[in-house]
């Protein structure tokens, strides 16, 4: 690989990198797939069936298809059949890519298809109009071809040095995992004294902080029950969207929705404070849960950033998946 082709390819892994973590309330999907039932905004063509790829599903391909390849619009097909519902365009995917210049076919960047190198993101924030099109409605456990126009893909100012106006792009990728995008279950009735939630139609939830006297222990209760999700065991990996605000004050001190993305806690001591792993452990997935975590379960009498020594914590948080 010359320098000038590890430049590009880093460019190109930067952008879909980034593109996890970027947009805010604006971007954000109402929606999961919670059926079989899908619309999908790119459909198979011409272009899009004549790429192959060889090995099995979660192995390293060669991809081959004919130069140079001009789409007039974002075509997909499918060369692997999964079986898991339709993706919708607000959930987190965990997938590996293979990404060529249409022009050339020269491979701009690639997984290594080991577990540690997925590229993990939400469809609806990817950076590449193309890429977002394609990912809709396809299903877990399938490898498709996504074929992608110039002007679909970059515009003039983001467009990596290397990939002419022209050029297209070509995406082959395994999705090997996905999880919801909210919380989804039954609704439970608020508890008294403690903090009131309402919910954006993304599932973003808002906190409203009662008057009444914080209390002196731990609080974990449903907001919503996940009805048949899996059931978290200490030490799974958990992937959570979160928001987190001190009850003296009301403010956000962290929040996963702002970040764009949801994330992966390990649930166990150690890996988050001990209020939050308790608040994990023995729910559904699917489930939401309000906690209300003292200091003794929290950061005790230790300022942590933007939290001061001795504060009450509250999380509202969506439990999305277990990973494996």
């Amino acid at each position: 690989m010359t320098s000038k082709t590890r430049r590009l390819a880093r460019t190109v892994a930067a952008l879909l990198t980034a593109a996890t973590l970027a947009a805010g309330l604006a971007a954000c999907s109402t929606g999961s797939a919670s059926s079989d039932s899908c619309d999908p905004a790119a459909t198979s063509g011409a272009a899009s069936d004549t790429v192959t790829a060889t090995e099995q599903f979660g192995t390293q391909p060669t991809v081959s298809f004919p130069t140079p390849l001009r789409p007039d619009t974002t075509q997909v097909s499918t060369l692997i059949e999964g079986t898991g519902k339709p993706l919708g365009d607000g959930q987190y995917v965990s997938t590996f890519l293979t990404i060529l210049n249409g022009s050339d076919g020269s491979v701009l960047t690639q997984s290594t298809y080991t577990a540690d190198d997925a590229a993990s993101f939400v469809i609806d924030k990817l950076g590449i109009e193309g890429f977002k099109k394609g990912m809709e409605c396809a299903r877990v456990d399938s490898r498709i071809a996504i074929t992608i126009p110039g002007d679909e893909a970059f515009t003039d100012d983001n467009r990596p040095t290397g990939l002419a106006a022209g050029d297209s792009i070509v995406i082959v990728v395994d999705i090997t995992a996905a999880y919801l995008a909210k919380a989804e279950g039954t609704l439970q009735f608020a508890t008294a004294g403690l903090p009131a939630v309402v919910r954006a139609p993304d599932g973003r939830p808002g906190i409203q902080i009662p008057t009444s006297p914080k209390p002196s222990s731990l609080k974990i209760v449903d907001l919503i029950t996940g009805d048949k999700g899996q059931v978290v065991k200490d030490g799974d990996s958990v992937i959570v969207n979160y928001t987190g605000v001190l009850w003296d004050t009301g403010e956000v001190f962290d929040s996963s929705w702002e970040k764009g993305t949801p994330i992966a806690i390990t649930a166990t001591d150690g890996q988050a404070i001990p209020g939050f792993v308790k608040a994990l452990v023995g729910q559904h997935v699917g489930s939401q849960v309000l906690a209300v975590i003292p200091p003794s379960e929290g950061y005790g009498d230790t300022a942590s950033g933007s939290i001061p020594a001795g504060s009450t914590l509250v999380f509202v948080i969506d439990i999305l998946g277990v990973v494996g």
